[in-house]
This record gives structure tokens, sequence and C-alpha cells, in this order.
């Protein structure tokens, strides 16, 4: 059964949303294993600041059937796919990981390639999951985030109970 890790962002009545989206993905997977919660500025667009945070479960369903899921709750939460890509969002859920699967397969590509990309991705990643290996790049998320180039990429961890 493999593990599936999902990174939550929101920008819009942030702390709602990540309360509300983290209770809906533990209603239905069991054993959710939750990051920290992480404020990070608005990358490739001017505007609010964002909460992030990764959550993890094991699951039995095949990966459309996630992905489904989250878009349903992001659809749930006022999600539009008409918005630009950088723009406000009130839920975003990216699936980043299912187990070590490697697919490209047009919109869909894991692992996806925000880990290495943003802080906001690796930074709550790399805690919850600092031992598990990037399945292309073989190195931990420890080890990736501890390599990190943060420099320009805003990331306070805050105190927000869920």
């Amino acid at each position: 059964m493999p593990r599936v890790y999902v990174s939550i962002g929101s920008n819009i009545d942030r702390q709602a949303n990540v309360r509300s989206a983290v209770r809906h993905i533990r209603e239905r997977y069991a054993g959710l294993i939750v990051s920290a919660i992480y404020e990070s500025s608005a990358v490739g667009f001017s505007g609010a600041d964002f909460y992030n945070l990764v959550v993890a479960f094991y699951t039995r369903e095949e990966i459309a059937t996630v992905l489904a899921f989250l878009r349903q709750l992001e659809h749930l939460h006022g999600r539009t796919r008409q918005s630009p890509q950088f723009s406000s969002r009130t839920l975003d859920l990216d699936l980043l990981l299912y187990g070590d699967a490697v697919i490209d397969e047009g919109p869909l590509s894991l692992p996806r390639v925000d880990i290495t990309r943003y802080a906001f991705v690796l930074a709550p990643l790399a805690e919850i999951a600092g031992e598990v290996l990037h399945p292309v790049i073989g190195r931990s998320y420890a080890a990736l985030w501890a390599d990190f180039d943060d420099q320009g990429q805003k990331l306070l961890r805050i105190e927000v109970s869920l």
C-alpha cells in the first residue's frame, strides 16, 4: 500500500481553509501525518502570504481516485481551475508523491517537481518524510532540504492548531 504525500496551500481565509482540508483528508484517510504549517510569500504574483503544509497517508486507492478526491475538495472550498496558474487560492492541493511512482504523463508528473523547487514544499515534506528517498534523485528529503538554497523564499514556521 503506497504512502501518499500531498501539499496543502491557501492564501484566502487560509486558517479556515487549511483546517477544513486537513479535517476532510483525515476523515477519508486514517493515520494522517501532518507537518507544521509554514507561512510563505506568494510566488509568481503579488498576493497575500500563503499557509503551506504537507500531509501523508497510506491508501489502497488508485492515483486517479486520490487526484479526483483532491480536486473535489478544492472545488468544495471554492477553487476554480479557470484562474491563472499563479494567483491567490482558497485551497491548493498537490499530489507530491504516490509511493515510489515515477510518472510523466501530461499534467501528471510524479514526483512533483515543486519538491525541489520551493522551500514551502520541501521544508514540510522533509519534516515528516526526512528519511524517505526521492525516487528519481535518490537522496533523502532531509538531505535535499539541508542543501536547499532558500535565498529569496521567505518561510516561517508558525503555530496554528489543526
